[in-house]
């Protein structure tokens, strides 16, 4: 064997139980401190990534799950929307005057919505109307999203398809692909922010985060996600709908291209044409992996029995954007696209994943950002996500735009408010009185 390659990549299962068992229990390391306003979202990144480790039900006791989604209530606003953290809560002091500066929040309310959902709760204590008003004043007039409301309606914020990600997953959490008002709730404008999406593809299929930006394969899966929100992903035949992703062979071709062996820094140093360029050594920046570099069958066959350089193929990581090194969150943000796009088959999950288990997985559980980092809780879950998605033993499936499982959007989906409003049961009613009708006149 080749020293430096596993024999066999291995999730270290219980390892990682452990570690987000710590994050769980007990206080989050000091570099946290400063993202206490994201407390919303890390409590998802870790209830979510126990829940796909299958150990959500022994990790939490049914007192202390109740203790969460008290807590998330605890941050939903009286005007409706949740607050990402508790940190801006005035308690008994809030008023008409200072509530500016305790408004509802975009990620706070989408992080919380999805930690409920996790932890089983219905949603009944949801603003559910309230925050479907509030999610249309968010909403720009060009058709991208806010974060919240300023001073006289004024939308704050970030503006590229991050936002429009959260917004169109609250709006699917809520009321499904429904358009239009319902029950005298204003929808919001999905042609504008369709429209808002396809101004930030690029001539090569990338997207960025406006016109004329750098592509990034971070806006690229939000913006993607948020098409498949609103029903409005491409489709082989065309239709009267207004769909995004307009170059569906440049962005698969684009988002495939993030594939690459720099896998360290160290690894982007260029020693193109200097001594140490070799068959055995160009694994350095000006070797980035394409589609056409995997060999043929009969390239295979050729190399039967013969030896092979340490880093032919054997791990492949996943960049960003082009000319970066290969980054965990990015194996998530290309191969998640690549997912709903129904076209992931274009990549070789094998490489990928034998790359997060042996370069960025950590001993102690978790992942890193690159090969040696220590393992934080963004990168953590968004490799746990990767590994789910490619079907690795022990892990439970997911709903990739989510960020769930499909245990727990299955109970979402399962709500009786949600399917009355969806007119599900009355689809099924129908569905049966149909069937009952053929069998009766088939004699069966």
């Amino acid at each position: 064997m080749t020293p430096g390659i596993s024999q066999e990549s291995k999730l270290n299962y219980a390892a990682h139980i452990r570690f987000w068992r710590r994050n769980l229990k007990t206080y989050l390391p000091h570099h946290y401190t400063g993202n206490d306003a994201n407390r919303m979202t890390l409590g998802l990144f870790i209830l979510s990534a126990l829940d796909v480790l299958g150990d959500l039900p022994g990790a939490l006791s049914a007192e202390e799950r109740q203790g969460y989604i008290d807590w998330v209530y605890h941050c939903q606003l009286p005007e409706g929307g949740f607050r990402p953290a508790p940190a801006t809560d005035f308690g008994a002091a809030r008023n008409d005057e200072n509530k500016i500066w305790d408004p509802a929040h975009m990620a706070g309310t989408f992080f919380a919505l999805l930690v409920l959902i996790v932890l089983g709760d219905d949603l009944e204590k949801v603003k559910r109307r309230e925050i479907l008003v509030w999610l249309a004043k968010v909403q720009r007039p060009e058709g991208g999203f806010g974060e919240t409301i300023g001073e006289n309606g004024q939308v704050e914020g970030g503006n590229d398809s991050r936002f429009g990600y959260m917004g169109t997953a609250i709006r699917w959490i809520l009321r499904g692909t429904l358009e239009g008002p319902v029950d005298g709730v204003p929808d919001i404008n999905v042609d504008k922010f369709v429209q808002c999406v396809r101004e930030a593809e690029s001539y090569d299929g990338g997207i960025s985060e406006a016109p004329y930006h750098e592509n990034h394969a971070g806006f690229a899966s939000c913006a993607i996600s948020a098409l498949s929100f609103v029903d409005r992903l491409p489709v082989p035949e065309p239709d009267s709908r207004l769909r995004g992703v307009t170059n569906l062979q440049g962005t698969l071709h684009w988002l495939a291209s993030r594939q690459t062996l720099t896998l360290t820094e160290e690894d982007a140093v260029d020693t193109y044409k200097d001594e140490t360029d070799s068959a055995a050594t160009c694994h350095d920046a000006h070797s980035f992996v394409k589609l056409r570099s995997y060999p043929s069958t009969a390239g295979q066959l050729s190399f039967q029995e013969q030896p092979t350089s340490h880093f032919e193929l054997e791990w492949v990581g996943v960049n960003g954007r082009l000319n970066k090194v290969g980054d965990t969150c990015y194996a998530f943000w290309v191969c998640q696209p690549l997912h709903l796009l129904g076209h992931l088959h274009i990549i070789d999950r094998n490489p990928i994943r034998r790359w997060l288990l042996d370069k960025t997985q950590h001993m102690v559980g978790g992942f890193g950002k690159l090969p040696g980092d220590h393992p934080d809780a963004y990168h953590s879950f968004l490799g746990l996500m990767v590994l789910a998605l490619f079907g690795e033993a022990g892990l439970q499936d997911v709903d990739m735009a989510l960020c769930i499982t499909n245990r727990a959007k299955q109970h979402l989906e399962s709500l009786p408010w949600r399917r009355k409003l969806l007119g599900l049961d009355r689809m099924e009613k129908d569905r049966i009185a149909t069937v009952g009708d053929y069998v009766s006149i088939s004699g069966g």
